[in-house]
């Protein structure tokens, strides 16, 4: 894999989620870019059991297992400002058997799926972010191959985005600051997602225009 910059795309005012999904699909064919299956990335949240917690009364640590289509072997589990674990699709199961320690929080799963582009260099994914039956967002994620360093491609992966994003090109990602000469690996677009799920839970807890 290449760096991969994971963004939210505002609705457009008038239209729906997936209107707005389709009117990206569409900007992204006219350039010429070429339809390269689905994708898939899901997020479940956990958080401490209160049997672990001691008599202190603190508040309990989150934990978000996560899994992306495009590394089917394997499963991630994130902390919020943490590390990750890159772990066997098995993980999953250990999570059951962990209950006393870490717990499912109630309907906390949240995915994104839509379509896959290949545009010369870049892998394009534009994503309809739902939580149980309503679509709540819009993801786009791209990927510029190539390259392995954040700091080395950023410039190049910015100029991409806004010749499709235009006024809703993102800033340079947390994690490039964090891994600014660093190899860029699948946990830091797994640490994007999680940030994106986080900012679109959080925008539910108020009316959002545009999204039915």
């Amino acid at each position: 894999m290449g760096v991969t910059c994971v963004s939210q795309m505002p609705v457009a005012e008038g239209k729906s989620v997936q209107q707005t999904v389709e009117l990206l699909t569409r900007k992204l064919e006219m350039l010429g870019a070429e339809k390269q299956g689905t994708f898939c990335v899901d997020c479940e949240t956990y958080h401490t059991a209160a049997s672990t917690l001691g008599s202190q009364g603190q508040a309990g640590k989150l934990m978000y297992v996560m899994h992306n289509s495009e590394y089917p072997l394997s499963c991630f589990a994130l902390f919020e400002n943490g590390p990750c674990l890159i772990a066997d699709t098995n993980f999953d199961v250990l999570m059951v058997k962990l209950k006393g320690f870490f717990q499912s929080a109630k309907a906390s799963k949240i995915e994104t799926r839509g379509t896959r582009y290949q545009y010369c260099d870049f892998l394009v994914k534009v994503g309809t972010v739902t939580m149980g039956p309503s679509a709540r967002g819009i993801s786009v994620e791209v990927e510029y191959g190539p390259c392995v360093v954040a700091s080395d491609c950023w410039n190049l992966l910015l100029e991409f985005l806004q010749s499709f994003l235009g006024s809703h090109t993102p800033g340079a990602p947390a994690v490039f600051g964090n891994r600014h000469d660093a190899v860029y690996g699948p946990a830091d677009t797994m640490a994007q997602y999680m940030e994106l799920f986080n900012k679109i839970r959080k925008q539910q807890q108020v009316p959002v225009a545009g999204i039915r």
